[in-house]
């Protein structure tokens, strides 16, 4: 018996319980080794999280060294920059009811909304609140209402208005206004820089809707024909962003991640195939003409009577061919079309005459030509216009008149 036990294998039965128990504890004692050694540094680092840190908006993500050395700590906030400026600006911007009366069929008036568009109070004085939003929003008005962010309604009125910028100036009581937003400026966006866009889109079901975008484009120009004849009789100057802008959102704010106004939102592409082309009035080009729909309740500019494009607008090889241009002109506007007995006609200007400069200061684009003309000029005045005409350098004297 004693050499069966010595000579011949044990018994198959107890080997494998004993080869299952060894594994066993020892997997047991390696993970106790490891739960405490990790532990710490899991807590430290912030991967787990007690409840006190779970329950709080804000988190206290450190990590220490062998025990040793200052503990790093970073705050993370849960509010962010953007709601804190929404929060901060969306009760500057408004809802704007255009009502217009209208008779039914037994010739009876009643009054009925015709539109719905959005605005923004820029200013508040003397107990009176103003509101800038869209011509086109108010246009044809007999009553207008404004719609404030907590839903309370004040009868406006229309201070002036503007066709070719498309901005509106209103008034109404400020009793009840808290919220006046702050000025920025368009000067100086950058493209690719975000930009925020408030406004109702599609009417007040939608009112104080926020979207973001970028600016996409600046010192774009966009052909407006008002009479609808095929030609244009405005080229607006523009902002262009991505940030959603629909219907209703028509004379809503474009701001800054500052919580400026930087422009005032006024219409985008709207066709099957085209997404993300907004388009808003820069506030720099708005100002003037807000103030002076203010103070004049209208705009008057200085008129030269041409239709006239940027020469960026036209290729380059047609600069040689067609206009006859020297290589050393890097921009200017170009005469598509001269009105009779204009002040431009009667000054001798003709179609595809290229104009460089007024008054000896560059003109690269229809921007720097509209700078001149309605920031530094006055109906009556007299500016020296230099132009090209079949490759010629002229210059010629024209009395500004007013715009009809």
């Amino acid at each position: 018996m004693g050499y069966y036990d010595q000579h011949y294998p044990p018994n198959p039965q107890r080997k494998k319980k004993k080869n299952w128990l060894i594994p066993l504890l020892l997997g047991v004692i390696i993970g106790v080794l490891l739960v405490t050694v990790a532990l710490p540094a899991l807590v430290d680092t912030g991967i787990l999280t007690n409840n006190e840190q779970e329950a709080g908006t804000r988190q206290d993500l450190g990590s220490t060294k062998k025990g040793n050395g200052p503990k790093q700590v970073m705050n993370v906030d849960i509010s962010t920059q953007i709601t804190e400026i929404i929060d901060q600006v969306a009760p500057a911007v408004v809802g704007v009811i255009n009502i217009q009366q209208q008779i039914d069929f037994w010739q009876q008036e009643e009054n009925g909304q015709a539109g719905e568009g959005s605005g923004v109070i820029y200013k508040k004085e003397d107990g009176t609140a103003y509101v800038v939003t869209n011509h086109h929003v108010v246009s044809g008005a007999d009553t207008i209402e404004v719609v404030l962010f907590d839903d309370t309604r004040i009868e406006a009125k229309l201070v002036g208005s503007d066709l070719f910028s498309d901005l509106a100036v209103l008034k109404m009581d400020g009793d009840k206004i808290k919220n006046v937003i702050e000025i920025g400026t368009s000067a100086n966006v950058k493209v690719g820089e975000p930009a925020i866009a408030i406004g109702n889109p599609l009417g007040l079901m939608f009112s104080g809707s926020v979207t973001q975008g970028v600016i996409s484009g600046k010192e774009r120009t966009i052909p407006q024909d008002f009479n609808q004849d095929g030609r244009a009789d405005w080229q607006a100057e523009v902002i262009q962003t991505d940030a959603a802008i629909n219907p209703g959102n028509s004379g809503g704010a474009l701001i800054n991640l500052n919580g400026q106004l930087i422009g005032i939102n006024s219409m985008k592409i709207n066709q099957t195939a085209v997404e993300g082309l907004g388009f808003a009035i820069p506030i720099d080009s708005a100002l003037p003409i807000i103030n002076q729909l203010e103070t004049e309740g209208k705009v008057t500019r200085p008129y030269l009577g041409v239709e006239i494009y940027s020469l960026e607008e036209v290729p380059q090889t047609e600069w040689n061919n067609t206009l006859k241009l020297p290589e050393d002109i890097e921009g200017g506007v170009y005469v598509w079309s001269v009105e009779p007995l204009s002040p431009a006609d009667r000054a001798g200007l003709k179609r595809l005459d290229v104009i460089t400069e007024l008054d000896g200061k560059q003109i690269r684009n229809m921007i720097d030509l509209r700078k001149i003309l309605y920031q530094e000029k006055e109906v009556g005045d007299k500016v020296t216009v230099t132009y090209y005409r079949e490759g010629r350098k002229q210059e010629t004297t024209i009395e500004l008149g007013t715009q009809k």
